[in-house]
């Protein structure tokens, strides 16, 4: 028997009991739910929606005054109102199905600004651990395997240092980076088949260390989350590490939205997640139209987060789109843009992405890092900081490329030299911070 097997027979079937949790259960059950048709996996996401919305107006004060007619859970969910993070801070003893005896408390890191807590019971973390230890699979990891796992909670006490050990995890933090210690990460795993877990930028900075000093190591996989993961972010470290990159799409409230495998669009976990896309006016958007996040989860009973607007912009692939060879039956999201802050807005009504900047300003050598800072709808701050071989010549070209784009001249372009660019409070890179 190997040590996966081993880990998975005893050590967390005895955790199982120990905390009267299911993770093992929970993470079968996910295996399984990944061999579903496209048909059975969607009359299981309507079943589950359905237990989920009359748990939720038979338990919770916020819901109780919510009619269910009829017996079609698509109908019953448009009745709900749209949940935003400050009706979450502000409702969360009304939200809540049980009392907070016995719950654990789960906090967002806050880089959308706005910090939200949520609460699980055991069964609602057991089942979101179980589903995010099956993506993980899908990238070859499994349980006890060699990882590196990026994260913000270097002290890791002695019950996650008993863990880390029996589970071979180096972990590292996330968002106080130090290269000496990357440098001994680096050492420890340049022989063995490990898999690179964390932060997307964090997984960039572990890249770029690695280049620099010219580590040559071969990485069996790397997966993504928790923040953007960029094309230039992508391109370095897989090229850096000789692996492909999963990226996943998720919240820290619970949510496991989407993930990436085979395809350059991500799979969405229908059976956790009900995702829908609306615009400003809370109607539905049509497939490929970019929109707003809402999303309910369907396996948290505890505290039930339904219609929750996490923030995020995002595009679902149409039907007829679909590739014809695909490794899972699941639906798809064509792109995921990021956050509804993660935009510019022009004057002559276009809407600027990331990708838009980063498009730009990857191939001017000559620019370290740069931010953009929208504060009004006529034009945009840029903050450059320089490398060592600026010139002040390389603005007018980026300014006129991004022109292009924008195809007006009546919006105003202005550049700010300065010595570094902060993080979000999260310690997540921002490259758009737009007030409007």
């Amino acid at each position: 028997m190997n040590y996966s097997k081993i880990l998975e027979k005893y050590i967390l079937s005895i955790g199982d009991f120990c905390n009267r949790s299911s993770f093992l259960k929970d993470l079968n059950y996910w295996r399984a739910v990944d061999n579903m048709s496209a048909t059975k996996l969607e009359v299981l996401q309507k079943e589950n929606l359905k237990k989920l919305l009359f748990h939720a107006v038979c338990k919770s004060n916020y819901y109780g005054q919510v009619e269910l007619i009829g017996d079609d859970p698509i109908k019953w969910l448009s009745n709900f109102p749209i949940l935003t993070k400050d009706i979450l801070r502000r409702e969360t003893v009304q939200l809540l199905t049980e009392s907070k005896k016995g719950l654990k408390k789960i906090s967002s890191s806050g880089s959308s600004g706005i910090s939200s807590s949520v609460y699980m019971n055991q069964k609602d973390i057991s089942s979101l651990r179980g589903g995010l230890v099956h993506w993980w699979e899908w990238s070859g990891y499994r349980i006890g395997c060699p990882v590196v796992q990026t994260g913000i909670t270097p002290n890791r006490g002695v019950l996650k240092t008993i863990k880390d050990f029996l589970f071979r995890t180096i972990y590292v933090n996330a968002f106080a980076h130090d290269e000496a210690q990357i440098i001994a990460v680096l050492n420890k795993i340049k022989k063995g088949n490990y898999i690179l877990i964390g932060y997307a930028s964090s997984l960039n900075v572990i890249a770029d260390v690695a280049k620099k000093h010219n580590f040559k190591i071969k990485l069996k996989a790397t997966i993504s989350l928790g923040d953007k993961l960029f094309d230039h972010y992508r391109k370095n470290i897989s090229d850096t590490f000789s692996c492909k990159i999963q990226d996943t799409y998720g919240s820290s409230e619970g949510f496991l939205i989407s993930s990436q495998l085979d395809l350059p669009y991500s799979y969405i976990l229908s059976p956790q997640v009900y995702l829908e896309i609306i615009d400003d006016e809370n109607k539905p958007v049509a497939d490929g139209e970019m929109g707003n996040v809402v999303v309910t989860r369907l396996d948290g009973y505890a505290m039930p987060l339904i219609r929750y607007k996490i923030g995020d912009l995002a595009i679902k692939l149409p039907k007829e789109k679909y590739p014809k060879k695909r490794k899972f039956e699941y639906p798809l999201l064509q792109k995921i843009i990021g956050r509804d802050t993660d935009v510019v807005k022009t004057n002559n009504g276009k809407i600027l992405i990331v990708h838009s900047f980063t498009g730009i300003f990857e191939y001017i050598s000559e620019i370290k890092q740069f931010k953009i800072i929208q504060k009004n709808i006529n034009g945009i701050l840029i903050e450059i900081v320089k490398a060592e071989n600026y010139s002040d010549q390389v603005l007018s070209e980026a300014k006129k490329e991004l022109l292009k784009i924008i195809e007006s001249e009546n919006f105003l372009i202005e550049f700010k030299i300065v010595s570094q660019i902060s993080p979000s409070k999260s310690g997540k890179p921002q490259i758009i911070e737009s007030y409007l």
